[in-house]
């Protein structure tokens, strides 16, 4: 018998076979679109790319408050995105199962707006700093060939700014919503017609929310810039400026029996600690492509960076002062971050062949302080006394090669090889009684091979089969504790985990409309999971093997006239493939710092099964309106699987109405969330030792929104 998922993958191409026969009489008479992707760089299309890429157009029309990436992305296939309701700690992003684990921000995949990192050299990134409404598209690639992207690239989310068109315009915004949300908008855009004059974009934001739970709310400004040239020696820049401000209270996970009982409630009911985080960040960069004929591209980047944090955690007074080696209930850093990518793309050097090679830098240094959350007189809340000072240094120096060959009418087949490396290094300026000196350095590389080999079975069909090496290393983050209590200082034994991916996938566009069917396979080695923690501080370790294998399936199809049908469903059967030992906790014996995981338990964090449809109606001008419905399969909380966030169906509803006459656009709508007011968990906080898993989502929620549109 064929093993599953791939029986499932015969299936599917016998019904895609069939389907893509029965109609190429009807589509040699219609011109179907050519939809271009980016993602593996060599300018494809969708249909002739040897991997699995779903694109996303940002909405022609609003219909949501555009704060939350998540707005967009819901339904994307092998993508599993979770709103906390927690604007202190980020989106919950997940692809393939790789990122479940995060605790805050993102992990294990690569976050790009305009080219430019959102993610860390060390593989922690964050997608705050996302301005959707001045977004054009998203690319999600997922699978084997991300691997081109290097360390912790279990996938790759591409965001692209719209560039300034036509006329000179101005927009202006106002969303109000549930929990006193509301968010403003202005966007200035306008084309050039002279190489010396840029196009441009401009957009400002700002929103604010009392939150949904108590002790969440808050607030948040986004600023954001592009400048395009178009210059007469056919080269192209892209200037890009960002900036980002978050101030936003923490209400923390909840145990099941609080999530019960109130799921609104602050996890501490005095609010004893006052837990919060602000966020300042901004960032630049410039991207120039130029075409030096029909056979030779050249491209350049270059960013730079700084994000600062400030956070209170809840850590009691107690735990500090026992141990001399804690750093700390406040978190307080400032980080410089700096990198640039330089590539050559040759076209028929030899026959039907494009060649990619390219030389990518990043670096962070990072000034980073712990402070008792305490003062004096034992009032919590404040920053105290200092207990922790080092400087992080991070850096990485990636070459890599990629070739695509039509060696046949027919036949593709698609090569990458990337080097990737990243060193890091410690040096720690706090060397108090017990606490010496815990400076260090190390570093991790990766030889990661992709190849794929696409075959188009008929014109409205395409096949491929693909195997990429894959690479995560642990973030500074993780590497900050150690394991063993006896040690203080970073946590330089943890491992990079490894993984061998596979992927066998199928595409057709046809007047039934756009297919994609994917099955995967990826096995892991020292995988990264949870050591439980030391004195409030989670620590890290490897799992000896993990596996992860699946399928998934989109549809997309312009159903009437102007309404459209979007579905996906997508299955993951994510384990662990060995038994990982205890961590004896020598004080208290009964109480291991971490659990036994046993061969056969579930990775948690990750949804089993995933389904989601849409309907949407949404002509050039008039009444507009949608229909979601989103279902999220149970959710393992910890390694040894001692409970679940249950499975959940939620639907959404907009309506709304655009009205266009010559140079106004008037656009308004209405939306309700969770219209049947479900009692659900939006996310877990995975491993957490108190056992404050459960982060709740909002019940039925609403917002309405108008924005204005003027062009000169």
């Amino acid at each position: 018998m064929t093993p599953f998922p791939f029986q499932y993958a015969l299936l599917t191409a016998v019904i895609l076979q069939s389907m893509a026969l029965h109609a190429q009489d009807t589509t040699e008479y219609q011109q179907l679109p050519v939809i271009k992707v980016q993602a593996v760089r060599t300018d494809s299309e969708l249909l002739q790319t040897s991997a699995s890429v779903q694109k996303i157009q940002a909405p022609k029309t609003q219909e949501n408050t555009n704060v939350n990436l998540s707005e967009v992305l819901q339904g994307v296939a092998g993508l599993q995105i979770n709103n906390r309701e927690n604007y202190a700690q980020d989106l919950q992003i997940s692809m393939r199962g790789f990122g479940a684990r995060s605790t805050f921000g993102v992990r294990g995949i690569r976050l790009y707006v305009d080219g430019i990192p959102a993610t860390m050299p060390d593989g922690q990134g964050q997608s705050s700093n996302i301005d959707l409404d001045s977004l054009d598209n998203i690319e999600v690639l997922t699978g084997p060939f991300s691997a081109i992207y290097g360390n912790s690239s279990g996938g790759t989310i591409l965001t692209q700014t719209k560039e300034g068109q036509g006329k000179d315009s101005i927009q202006v915004g106002l969303n109000a919503g549930s929990h006193h949300k509301q968010q403003a908008n202005i966007q200035l855009q306008g084309g050039s017609e002279q190489a010396n004059q840029p196009a441009y974009v401009i957009s400002s934001s700002y929103f604010d929310t009392d939150g949904f739970r108590d002790h969440s709310a808050a607030q948040k400004v986004l600023n954001n810039a592009k400048l395009t040239w178009n210059l007469e020696d056919g080269s192209k820049i892209n200037w890009l400026m960002n900036r980002t401000k978050i101030e936003a209270e923490d209400p923390q996970g909840l145990t099941r029996a609080q999530w019960q009982a109130n799921p609104k409630q602050v996890n501490d009911s005095s609010n004893t600690y006052d837990v919060r985080k602000s966020i300042d960040q901004t960032q630049t960069g410039l991207t120039w492509s130029k075409l030096l004929n029909d056979q030779n591209e050249l491209y350049a980047m270059f960013y730079l960076g700084n994000r600062q944090v400030l956070q209170y955690q809840s850590i009691p007074r107690s735990t500090q002062e026992a141990n001399e080696r804690h750093a700390g209930g406040v978190i307080d850093f400032d980080r410089d971050y700096y990198g640039a990518d330089f590539r050559w793309t040759g076209k028929d050097l030899l026959p039907n062949t494009t060649f990619i090679a390219g030389l990518a830098l990043d670096r962070m240094e990072e000034d980073r302080q712990g402070y008792e959350n305490f003062d004096s007189s034992g009032r919590y809340g404040v920053k105290g006394a200092l207990r922790r000072d080092e400087i992080n240094t991070l850096w990485n120096l990636d070459p890599y090669l990629q070739a695509s060959w039509q060696f046949l009418p027919q036949w593709h087949l698609d090569a990458g090889l990337r080097y990737s490396n990243v060193h890091y290094a410690s040096d720690d300026y706090y060397i108090v009684g017990e606490n010496g000196d815990d400076s260090g350095s190390t570093d991790y590389q990766k030889l990661l091979p992709s190849v794929a080999l696409g075959w188009n079975v008929l014109p409205e069909l395409y096949a491929y089969a693909s195997y990429g090496k894959g690479f995560e290393t642990p973030t500074f983050t993780e590497m900050a504790y150690n394991t063993d209590p006896a040690l203080s200082g970073i946590n330089f034994a943890l491992k990079a985990a490894s993984s061998d991916n596979y992927e066998l996938g199928l595409k057709s566009q046809n007047s039934f409309g756009l297919f994609t069917f994917a099955v995967f396979q990826t096995d892991t080695k020292n995988d990264i999971v949870s050591a439980g923690t030391r004195d409030g501080r989670a620590t890290y370790r490897n799992a000896d093997k993990t596996t992860r294998q699946g399928l998934e399936l989109s549809w997309q199809q312009q159903v009437w006239k102007e309404l459209s049908l979007r579905s996906s469903f997508s299955y993951l059967d994510a384990e662990f493939d060995s038994n990982t030992p205890e961590i004896a906790n020598p004080n208290n014996p009964t109480k291991p710092y971490a659990k036994a995981i046993n061969k056969g338990n579930k990775i948690p964090g990750i949804a089993q099964n995933q389904a989601f449809a849409g309907l949407a109606w949404q002509p050039e001008q008039g009444f507009q309106a949608g229909l979601e419905a989103h279902y999220m399969d149970k959710i393992y909380v910890d390694d040894i699987n001692s409970d679940t966030a249950p499975s959940y169906t939620v639907v959404a509803a907009n309506v709304g109405y655009l009205w266009v006459n010559q140079d106004w656009k008037i656009n308004t709508y209405a939306r309700v969330d969770n219209l049947f007011d479900r009692n659900y968990v939006g996310s877990v906080i995975v491993n957490d030792s108190n056992g404050r898993y459960f982060e709740p989502a909002d019940g039925r929620n609403f917002s309405v929104g108008m924005s204005v549109n003027k062009t000169f």
